[in-house]
């Protein structure tokens, strides 16, 4: 992949700006997934009181991979919708 086929995008997590390059086409996986992490941050914030931006960002990443290795198989929220919708359609287009 080329530095010509990704584009620049800005995010936002945990109140601070982040500049990042992308492909086109991993924009919209991109911003759900900060949403998700920063949604987890917010919600540890509301548990755990006297603790700095680094710590919760620490925090959710920690939570996140825990997740991933209890889980084992299982996919991020995101690709998991993404792949249940794909196999409504398929299932749709066999029914028709």
């Amino acid at each position: 992949m080329e530095k010509n086929d990704l584009i620049p995008i800005t995010v936002w997590l945990s109140g601070r700006s982040y500049r990042i390059r992308i492909k086109a086409e991993e924009e919209e996986a991109v911003r759900k997934a900060v949403k998700i992490a920063d949604d987890k941050i917010l919600e540890l914030r509301s548990h755990y009181a006297g603790k700095d931006d680094q710590d919760f960002i620490a925090m959710c990443l920690l939570s996140y991979a825990a997740d991933n290795a209890i889980e084992g198989s299982s996919f991020n929220p995101v690709l998991e919708t993404e792949i249940k919708d794909i196999i409504a359609r398929i299932d749709s287009t066999i029914a028709e």
